[in-house]
């Protein structure tokens, strides 16, 4: 078994639902969260800044040992993701296509 922890980043506290979600569904595994306030919102800045920002994140995990890095910010996830794979030695995980995958799941939404 691999005792490393996941690593979990987002641009704010957000992603603390996404740790939550892990936590009930991987109840024996440890959880690493760092939440970027200092650099929120993401929203507002460019993809080349916000890849800086979510580089300097995962590389601290890589340094502290993570075994999974979970991208839980859609703004990073879609500036970020594909250049993380590329440079990474960990698995990385974005929120996007899950999300998605998940609401197709659910079938039409209803409104009102």
């Amino acid at each position: 078994m691999d005792n490393r922890p996941i690593g979990v980043m987002d641009s704010g506290i957000g992603g603390l639902s996404v740790v939550r979600q892990l936590k009930a569904q991987l109840p024996g595994e440890s959880i690493m969260f760092i939440g970027d306030q200092g650099h929120f919102p993401y929203g507002t800045k460019t993809d080349e800044t916000i890849q800086m920002f979510v580089q300097r994140i995962a590389n601290y995990f890589v340094v502290h040992d993570v075994k999974l890095m979970v991208i839980a910010c859609n703004t990073a996830t879609a500036a970020a993701l594909p250049l993380l794979r590329q440079t990474l030695p960990i698995p990385v995980i974005g929120v996007i296509e899950p999300g998605a995958k998940r609401r197709s799941q659910l079938g039409p939404l209803k409104l009102g």
